[in-house]
């Protein structure tokens, strides 16, 4: 799972606050696939690949934010490039801990 993703449950935002929440589920997976003009089974398979984890409706449905899709977005770009699907999660998860590792030592560093 890409570390700064959250669990953010839909009843912790209130109002516009949801709006502005980049990790608020507020896609559903048909609308997300769309989105990003790709198969309900690409991205079922970056849940079982363990890359981004949906929340779950109240009845068991997949819901996804607007951070997940911007994941899911950058897995798409590496398999279109002919990238296998594992691979393209295993990139894109380490794309993400050296940018939290490079923010990190930025704020040491300034906190000098």
């Amino acid at each position: 799972m890409i570390p700064d993703q959250r669990e953010t449950p839909a009843s912790d935002s209130s109002g516009a606050d949801k709006f502005d929440d980049d990790h608020y589920p507020a896609y559903t997976m048909g609308r997300a696939a769309e989105m990003l003009d790709t198969s309900q089974n690409f991205l079922r398979s970056l849940d079982e690949a363990g890359l981004i984890q949906p929340q779950r409706s109240a009845g068991g449905h997949r819901r996804y934010s607007r951070h997940q899709l911007r994941i899911a977005a950058r897995v798409r770009e590496l398999v279109d490039q002919g990238t296998a699907i594992d691979a393209a999660c295993r990139i894109v998860s380490l794309e993400d801990q050296l940018h939290e590792s490079q923010r990190q030592n930025s704020e040491l560093r300034s906190t000098e």
